[in-house]
């Protein structure tokens, strides 16, 4: 007969004694359970012991979290939370430098628990660490050099307490003094030091960026991007993410009216105004460092660099939002001789003084002008540019275009003003709608997704990356259009063209723009043709009606098998990440359905699993026949409260709840849409409701063709076996062997 359920078999440990089996009653108090264990090692003043899990976690046993012991498990009797802090309090006020170091180490490792987080801070030990780190560390730092060199140490583990206590979120940051700031930032502005040091410090201040408006000010006053680029020269890869880190969450927090980072170190970043932020990753300082020292070193690039790169990267291009924004004012002079001077530089023609000619025929002549250079208002071509999106960035791109790429400009526009066969490509029309394309491909001016890592290394190997790109597709534009033999009447169909291509190539992540380039010259108008042709023949679509009745005839059988798969992937399980505003500090929880589709089994986890995780070792159930209705995006209570989550696009595509019992969550955020999609599948299936996302019509359209097409083949008197036929016997010899080495 099985055990009840309310009664869990354990080991205990108690130091210099053998650990005792004991049976656990998980409805006796957890007060009266550490009585009995004491008692059976004659142990008095039982409230001031614990229960430990001895797994390596050492986190301490509560009321709140008892029911994730499981059978077998090991704990170890200990020290309660409030006594160990108390003690732990006390020793890292010691003269000793040795029970000084010892207790900060063990502080460092204890933090990491939030109930002696709590008992900790509850004795205003985040005051005690800040005081430390602001008065006593050179002292320490010095007895390094002429003592132990464990010494070194001591701040490191002072640093380490800090964060893991601040990660729980139970003290506010904006609680901090410029002193210990000034502290922090100098750890970082030091040209050697710790690296362990470093990490801490570097963490520390994005965090405080990250969550206080008013620390973010103190910091950008102790701290310029000049300091922070031979972090990124280092060679190891952990401490040039928390710098890249670092600079996103300035440039992320920066006011609109002051975003402005300093490359050489000598201006302080609330100083410049918003219009000269264009020149963080386009002074080569930054941007050539993380080019030579992150993207085409040799080490791989992990997954968090990947993202921090995808951050500075959205973050650059976000900077083109202004001018994207920007309506053009046709009474503007200065944006007016913009446009006389790509008509000059297309032409050859200088400015005609007021006296030459007449009024009409000086209007007659720019109109004529306006007109092959491809604007749709060929009066007055400002107008083009009062459309929002894209605004004055078109003008800046053609004007780039024109001044770095003259020879490429002017053949453009010649050969297509030249042209009476109505087969003229628009240069004016043309750049105004690739600007818009360009930006809707970058996304610029939404902000950055919480996991995506998903940087393009070309975008760092030049200092005006964006207008380098406008560059290559307008000429491909010009060279798409002429291979399509388009008019004006195919404007649209030449654009969607190019888009296909630009993307096509993009999916290849090119290393330089040149082998962007490359990659567009294969992409002609012809391979792309071959590429939908292929495409539709895969996805072809029988219309005839003895057809359309076989596809629905078959349909149920092929939803059934999505469902099947769905639930199938359920009970794999996945592991999601818990989104925090210091995410290098990753912490995974995992969730996966029983095998008789009736338990939803999920738990925190240490660390991203290799393979799945049993279900046994999870600690939370949630029974399936509880579950209500499935919510998602902006619906999600997670994504109702405040924050940046809430304003993030991706994230909200990716956001999916479980309502259960009196309207109580249990909240995701998938790893990525395929996950999404997947998991909001399945639990509809649960749930008797329709699998409606864009992966089940993409795996039923794809099923029910191949279904179709098996068929529909033509087998009369041709036998289909039942088994597949049996593997051939080995040959006798290999003699008919050739080698040809």
């Amino acid at each position: 007969m099985p055990p009840p359920s309310d009664i869990v078999k354990v080991a205990i440990e108690w130091p210099k004694e053998f650990p005792r089996l004991m049976e656990i009653d998980q409805k006796k108090p957890l007060s009266s359970i550490i009585k009995e264990v004491c008692d059976g090692w004659s142990l008095g003043n039982y409230d001031s012991f614990a229960l430990q899990h001895a797994d390596g976690t050492n986190f301490y046993i509560t009321e709140k979290n008892r029911n994730e012991i499981k059978n077998g498990a090991i704990l170890r009797l200990t020290s309660s939370p409030a006594h160990t802090a108390l003690q732990l309090h006390e020793k890292i006020q010691s003269s000793s430098m040795d029970a000084k170091l010892e207790a900060l180490k063990d502080l460092a490792n204890s933090s990491r628990d939030i109930t002696f987080a709590q008992e900790f801070i509850n004795l205003d030990g985040i005051s005690l660490l800040t005081q430390m780190v602001e008065s006593g560390t050179e002292r320490y730092q010095k007895l390094q050099k002429i003592m132990k060199p464990c010494f070194g140490d001591m701040l490191s583990f002072t640093l380490t307490a800090f964060v893991e206590l601040m990660d729980h979120g139970i003290v506010s940051w904006d609680t901090f003094s410029v002193p210990f700031i000034k502290k922090i930032a100098g750890y970082v502005t030091k040209s050697s030091g710790d690296t362990a040091v470093l990490q801490r410090s570097l963490a520390i201040l994005e965090s405080m960026v990250l969550n206080s408006h008013d620390l973010y000010q103190k910091v950008a006053q102790e701290i310029t991007i000049g300091q922070l680029i031979p972090h990124i020269k280092g060679g190891e890869q952990d401490i040039q993410t928390y710098t890249i880190a670092l600079i996103n969450a300035i440039f992320l927090k920066a006011p609109e009216e002051k975003r402005q980072i300093d490359l050489e170190g000598n201006v302080n970043i609330l100083d410049c105004p918003l219009t000269e932020m264009a020149n963080i990753l386009a002074q080569k300082s930054l941007r050539h460092e993380i080019l030579t020292n992150v993207i085409r070193s040799n080490k791989t690039i992990k997954p968090e660099m990947s993202h921090q790169l995808y951050v500075l990267q959205v973050l650059t291009f976000n900077l083109l939002e202004d001018r994207m924004m920007t309506k053009m004012d046709p009474q503007d002079q200065a944006q007016r001789d913009i446009i006389f001077e790509l008509r000059r530089i297309a032409f050859d023609v200088e400015c005609e003084p007021n006296n030459s000619g007449s009024i009409e025929k000086r209007k007659s002549m720019y109109t004529r002008d306006y007109k092959k250079l491809g604007f749709i208002n060929h009066v007055n071509p400002a107008v083009d540019f009062t459309q929002t999106p894209p605004g004055m960035l078109a003008l800046d791109n053609m004007l780039y275009f024109a001044k770095h790429h003259q020879d490429a400009y002017i053949r453009i526009v010649l050969e297509n003003s030249s042209r009476e066969d109505k087969h003229e490509c628009p240069f004016g029309r043309s750049s105004i709608e690739l600007t818009k394309m360009l930006c809707e491909i970058l996304k610029v001016g939404e902000l950055p997704s919480e996991t995506c890592p998903d940087f393009h290394p070309m975008f760092f190997t030049h200092d005006r990356s964006f207008e380098e790109f406008f560059c290559i597709c307008i000429q491909l534009l010009n060279k798409t259009w002429k291979e399509m033999r388009a008019t004006s009447e195919d404007f649209n169909k030449v654009m969607q063209v190019v888009r296909e291509q630009i993307m096509r190539a993009l999916t290849t992540k090119p290393n330089s723009l040149d082998q962007f380039k490359g990659k567009l010259q294969n992409l002609s108008y012809t391979e792309i043709l071959k590429i939908r042709q292929s495409e539709r023949m895969n996805q072809e679509d029988f219309q005839s009606r003895p057809i359309i009745e076989l596809r629905e005839k078959i349909q149920p059988e092929i939803m059934e098998l999505i469902k099947q798969q769905r639930l199938n992937r359920l009970c794999e399980g996945t592991c999601f990440r818990k989104i925090s505003s210091r995410r290098r500090q990753d912490k995974f929880w995992y969730c996966r359905l029983s095998p008789n589709h009736k338990v939803l089994h999920y738990g925190d986890l240490e660390e991203s699993p290799q393979g799945e995780v049993p279900h046994e070792t999870l600690q939370e159930k949630l029974p399936v026949a509880d579950m209500k209705s499935i919510v998602t995006g902006k619906e999600c209570p997670h994504m109702k409260e405040k924050g940046a989550l809430k304003q993030n696009k991706e994230v909200l595509e990716l956001a999916f709840s479980i309502v259960y019992d009196s309207e109580e969550y249990l909240n995701f955020i998938a790893p990525d849409k395929n996950e999404y999609c997947i998991w909001t599948d399945g639990l509809n299936a649960l749930l008797g409701r329709e699998m409606a996302s864009d992966l089940t019509k993409s795996d039923l359209d794809t099923l029910l063709n191949m279904e179709m097409k098996l068929r529909l083949l033509d087998l009369e008197n041709i036998p289909i076996p039942e088994a597949p036929p049996p593997i051939p016997k080995e040959p006798s010899n290999y003699d008919f062997v050739y080698d040809c080495n």
